[in-house]
């Protein structure tokens, strides 16, 4: 357990710090791991924050990298919170990328995704300016 969450603390911590590249190397440990689940396993998480990383240096295609391995599983994380943060981060890294084709659609699919969802929520805001942004 404490293989995946305490790497992932910090990596957050260091990214926040804008130091991705530290947050990046903070999670190595964790790889072989990363997409465990079970009893006590952090579904997703690791995967998901060194996408964050990626997308904080500029990096588009390595950001899409990381969420594709969380997106392209669905049978496993569709109930992990990761799962939907995922399909938003991968819509900001084909923004990134050019690809306004490949996110406008990965875009729509985290909003079927979030459908229900308070339309006050930030994130949710913010992912709705981006997207007009596409238009």
């Amino acid at each position: 357990m404490n293989l995946i969450r305490k790497p992932v603390v910090l990596a957050i911590i260091a990214t926040r710090e804008g130091k991705p590249d530290e947050a990046i190397r903070l999670l190595e440990p964790a790889r072989r791991v990363e997409l465990g689940v079970g009893p006590g396993a952090a579904p997703a998480l690791v995967p998901y924050t060194r996408g964050l990383a990626y997308l904080s240096k500029k990096e588009g295609a390595n950001a899409a990298r990381e969420f594709r391995k969380i997106v392209d599983r669905r049978y496993l994380f569709a109930s992990a919170p990761a799962f939907s943060l995922s399909q938003l981060g991968l819509a900001r890294a084909y923004v990134l990328q050019g690809d306004s084709a490949r996110a406008r659609t990965a875009y729509q699919d985290f909003f079927a995704m979030w459908k229900d969802a308070d339309s006050e929520i930030p994130l949710l805001k913010e992912a709705k300016v981006e997207y007009a942004k596409l238009q």
